[in-house]
């Protein structure tokens, strides 16, 4: 028997998210950047006059990423508190630095800093997929920026669109997105050094009443560490609204995956633009006909998901209790990777959607002819009137002929007749209405719009990441 199928393992890892954003959040990532974390405290309380060793950091500097998974978790049967295992299996694989290692600092100098950059390389990994997915749709909007559809309100035929602006109308969501997990990203504080309550008495100590020294001794590492802001005043941790911010962007993305892929599945059904069907895959066990939305489906399960889980940061940052309580940290454990991983996943089978995007135009014609004599009423009583016409009566005459019309559609099952119905009217015998009826003169400005889009807001997009666009979007499952 395979044991690896014995227990249970998240979806999210075995399944959906990236092997890029599992290693983010795996264990070795993140103790081994509360290692690096360690050695670039002790460096920069050497540079400020600390009686620490270069053999001491040099053997620190060796031993940043050979961790002892096994030694730690023994430390931390004994000692119930992670940071402090952690501390003694460093000590054990660098010796010499083990009386200096974590000096003066508290757990949430490793807990919450690396967490601190943990999410900021997940918002540069989700906006790297963002920039495709952007990148993908942009060139489908502009390959369909002509193509007349029905656009709908309350999934009611209203007016004719085109294709490509409802995409370019998805693309600018996931725009807004991007622009919100760099403003995130360009904003984050780093926690610093700030002691056990956030006083940097322990630090103020070491330095024998320097303050300038704990200042400088914070900047050195927060500037080290790729941060420009810090964090002015904290608790024993950073402000859990951070996190709840974080989540809100991401919650974000969730809302813009779900409506992407909502209107994918309503317009699957109206089969005018599914997603990609590969020449293998199943649509139903039973219904061998079927093509189901399943991507669409799943990344809107995501979305769902991920969208609920956002909540969860928000409560805790609303539970710490003065410098802090302890109950943020089961939860965060579990909500903040969950976020990222999920977003991850979502966003790549919107990726994968996106470049594989099938159109067709006889079926979306076939619905524009459908509709469009009712949406040409509006033409043809202007022609009419300009013609010599009384405009309430021809109102009243097109609104009887459009319900006498709507009822062969509806009750009968007929074609929709109105415009024999019109061009039987003498009151409409001077209006040429087969000359009023080439749909494109019904999409208003949409194909510029798409045009204007694209280059005032994806093309900047586009050269500012260029070197990640193209990346693989292939989902395993």
């Amino acid at each position: 028997m395979d044991q690896r199928y014995l227990t249970y393992s998240s979806p999210l890892e075995g399944r959906y998210a990236s092997k890029a954003m599992r290693e983010l959040f795996g264990a070795q990532r993140k103790f081994s950047l509360w290692r690096r974390l360690w050695l670039t405290l002790a460096e920069s309380q050497r540079q400020l006059g600390l009686n620490i060793t270069e053999a001491q950091l040099r053997q620190m500097g060796e031993h940043l990423d050979d961790i002892d998974f096994a030694k730690a978790q023994d430390y931390e049967r004994r000692f119930r508190h992670d940071v402090m295992a952690h501390i003694h299996a460093f000590g054990d694989a660098a010796p010499d630095a083990r009386p200096i290692i974590h000096l003066g600092a508290t757990s949430q100098y490793v807990n919450d800093n690396a967490d601190l950059i943990l999410m900021r390389e997940g918002m540069g990994l989700l906006a790297g997929v963002l920039a495709n997915v952007i990148d993908a749709l942009s060139g489908f909007a502009a390959k369909w920026r002509q193509l007349p559809c029905l656009a709908f309100t309350h999934f009611q035929p209203a007016q004719l669109t085109t294709v490509g602006k409802r995409a370019a109308m998805w693309c600018a969501d996931f725009v807004a997105d991007l622009r919100e997990l760099e403003y995130r990203c360009e904003n984050l504080e780093f926690r610093g050094v700030k002691g056990t309550t956030g006083t940097q008495a322990s630090f103020l100590e070491l330095f024998d009443g320097d303050h300038q020294k704990v200042k400088k001794l914070e900047a050195m590492v927060a500037e080290k560490m790729g941060f420009q802001k810090i964090a002015a005043v904290t608790g024993q941790t950073y402000s859990r609204k951070i996190d709840a911010a974080v989540a809100a962007s991401l919650a974000g993305i969730g809302a813009t995956v779900h409506k992407f892929c909502n209107d994918l599945r309503l317009l699957a059904g109206l089969k005018e633009i599914e997603e990609p069907f590969e020449s293998t895959q199943v649509g139903s066990s039973a219904m061998a006909y079927k093509r189901n939305p399943m991507r669409a489906e799943r990344a809107t399960g995501l979305a769902r998901f991920l969208m609920d889980v956002s909540a969860s940061p928000l409560h805790t940052a609303a539970e710490q209790w003065l410098e802090r309580t302890l109950d943020d940290s089961s939860n965060k454990r579990l909500a903040m990777p969950e976020l990222f991983l999920t977003a991850d996943a979502a966003l790549l089978i919107c990726l994968n959607i996106a470049r594989g995007l099938v159109v067709y135009p006889a079926g979306i014609a076939a619905h524009v002819a459908a509709e469009l004599p009712f949406m040409a009423t509006e033409n043809i009583l202007m022609a009419a009137v300009k013609a010599g016409g009384d405009r309430q009566d021809l109102h009243e005459r097109i609104r009887r002929h459009s319900q006498a019309a709507g009822e062969q559609v509806k009750t009968h099952g007929r074609p929709n007749d109105l415009l024999d119905r019109l061009k039987a009217d003498t009151a409409f015998a001077k209006v040429d209405i087969d000359g009023m009826l080439d749909p494109a003169a019904f999409v208003g400005r949409a194909p510029q719009q798409v045009d204007e889009f694209l280059a005032e807001t994806v093309e900047p997009i586009r050269k500012q990441y260029a070197p990640l666009l193209g990346q693989p979007a292939n989902l395993e499952v």
